[in-house]
């Protein structure tokens, strides 16, 4: 599994009235051929630490051109700051013994 990691910044206001927006662009990311999940943490103020999970780095890769225009279409105009890359790489350990606990 690979593994890409973002820190976005929203506008807290717009964030706040943009489900529709974020659903449809976790649908279109989703459908990529090799996405292997999401994880997103809320830290408060409207940012954002994404961890985008896929099959291999080329899964990754392949989809990137297909969602860049997908971002600057759905997400970019909720962010208040340009999204900020973080790192990529390959996952060395999961631990997640349950995703349905709050």
């Amino acid at each position: 599994m690979y593994a890409v990691l973002r820190m976005n910044t929203f506008a807290i206001a717009k964030l706040a009235a943009s489900s529709a927006q974020l659903e449809e662009f976790d649908r279109i990311h989703a459908s990529q051929p090799g996405y292997a999940g999401s994880i997103t943490v809320d830290l408060g103020g409207g940012r954002r630490m994404m961890v985008n999970l896929w099959k291999s780095e080329q899964d990754s890769r392949a989809a990137f051109a297909h969602l860049r225009p997908e971002v600057d279409r759905l997400l970019t105009p909720l962010m208040s700051a340009p999204s900020e890359f973080l790192g990529t790489g390959p996952v060395v350990a999961v631990d997640l013994p349950s995703t349905t606990e709050g």
